[in-house]
């Protein structure tokens, strides 16, 4: 097999638990977030937004339910999109939003490189909404 050259591809995997960015070119990024038990539907307990950008997540094993949350200053109320495997979700720009994953769950995110904390508020749910989060989980993943 013939080897080749490095200036023409670079390869990346991300196998660890959690977020994960591989490649930043110019204004974008793309990432890899698998489970981690901080994504269970009982650790959920905010949601995070982006001010200046919006977030593409698409499904490439396992299971993954997209919360969204109505609401500026605060959530005041929540969504749940069980994601289908392959599909595109682009979350809009400033949309509160916040995962649940199964185990064995990769999910690719394209989103702009200055998607940083500091232009990425986070809200916390309250204990109603936190436990409508779990109900929701039970429901979809029935």
């Amino acid at each position: 097999m013939a080897v080749i050259p490095e200036s023409l591809i670079e390869v990346f995997e991300h196998n660890k638990p959690d977020y994960m960015p591989l490649i930043d070119y110019q204004s974008w990024r793309v990432a890899l977030i698998n489970y981690t038990v901080d994504y269970q539907p009982e650790k959920i307990n905010r949601m995070q937004r982006h001010n200046e950008t919006d977030e593409v997540f698409v499904l490439l094993t396992g299971r993954c339910i997209l919360f969204l949350g109505e609401g500026d200053e605060s959530v005041t109320k929540v969504h749940a999109l069980d994601m289908e495997l392959y599909k595109l979700y682009n979350v809009k720009r400033s949309a509160w939003h916040s995962h649940t994953f199964s185990e064995d769950a990769r999910v690719l995110v394209v989103e702009n490189c200055d998607t940083v904390y500091e232009n990425s508020p986070f809200v916390d749910l309250s204990d109603v909404q936190q436990k409508e989060v779990v109900a929701l989980v039970k429901d979809l993943w029935k």
